[in-house]
């Protein structure tokens, strides 16, 4: 399928799925040879916000179930959520990590094993009615005023560009799960690939598919997605940081 019908086919399934009722517009595409879900969110209309513990018990929440009960004890409904860095095996984050403008972990600049330390990587920042995606030497430099933010790595498209580091014809891969931002901010892209992919065909998915400048790789292999509008509640084992998108109960 060729890219313009991959957009159109992309654009065809987010229109079908569009309803002033629904949050979050969730569709299926193909890219080179892989299924994908992608979850298109304006941030400029909905509530995009990141959880980690529950404020009451200071317990990591580490589930999609969780987190629809805590919103729900606040008269809200989660209507997306997907898992959205990398964790301790406390579930505590890897990297930075910023909710309701309290950060509970600084920014992490120094390269180091893993797909985190593969430099550059970056931070997801959710403002007031934007969000972006920053490189992390970039996120500290414009130091940006975030409610939320999660830092992971690596970087899948930075200023437009493919990381460096990925190849073309890497056997090593994973389900694996990100998001991209477009330029001005108002609209996310949440994407998680439905079987296993390399970083290289995941993240032209974001810079040839998406066409958005900035994205981030948010993990594989424990990559879940929760979108209840469409049945879709990916168990497994617990999590770190989630990203949610609310709405209040009607």
């Amino acid at each position: 399928m060729s890219r313009a019908k991959r957009l159109a086919a992309l654009a065809l399934a987010l229109v079908g799925l569009a309803s002033p009722a629904l949050a979050v517009d969730c569709g299926v595409l193909e890219h080179a040879g892989a299924r994908y879900t992608i979850c298109k969110v304006d941030a400029t209309r909905e509530t995009i916000r990141l959880f980690l513990n529950d404020p009451e018990t200071g317990k990591p929440l580490g589930s999609f179930d969780n987190v629809a009960a805590l919103t729900e004890r606040h008269g809200e409904t989660l209507a997306f959520a997907m898992n959205a860095g990398m964790y301790h095996q406390d579930r505590s984050p890897v990297g930075h990590y910023l909710e309701k403008g309290n950060e509970r972990r600084g920014v992490i600049t120094s390269e180091g094993p893993g797909n985190f330390g593969l430099l550059p990587n970056g931070v997801f920042c959710v403002s007031d009615k934007s969000a972006r995606v920053y490189e992390t030497n970039s996120y500290l430099a414009k130091a940006p005023a975030c409610a939320y933010a999660t830092q992971s790595g690596p970087m899948l498209v930075i200023d437009g560009a493919l990381h460096p580091r990925f190849l073309k014809d890497s056997d090593s891969r994973y389900i694996r799960n990100g998001v991209g931002t477009s330029a001005d901010g108002k609209t996310v892209y949440f994407a998680i690939s439905e079987s296993a992919v390399n970083f290289h065909d995941f993240g032209t998915l974001f810079r040839d598919t998406l066409k958005v400048p900035q994205a981030l790789y948010f993990d594989g292999n424990i990559s879940r997605l929760y979108v209840p509008g469409q049945n879709r509640h990916d168990m497994g084992f617990p999590m770190g940081p989630i990203v949610g998108v609310t709405k209040p109960t009607e």
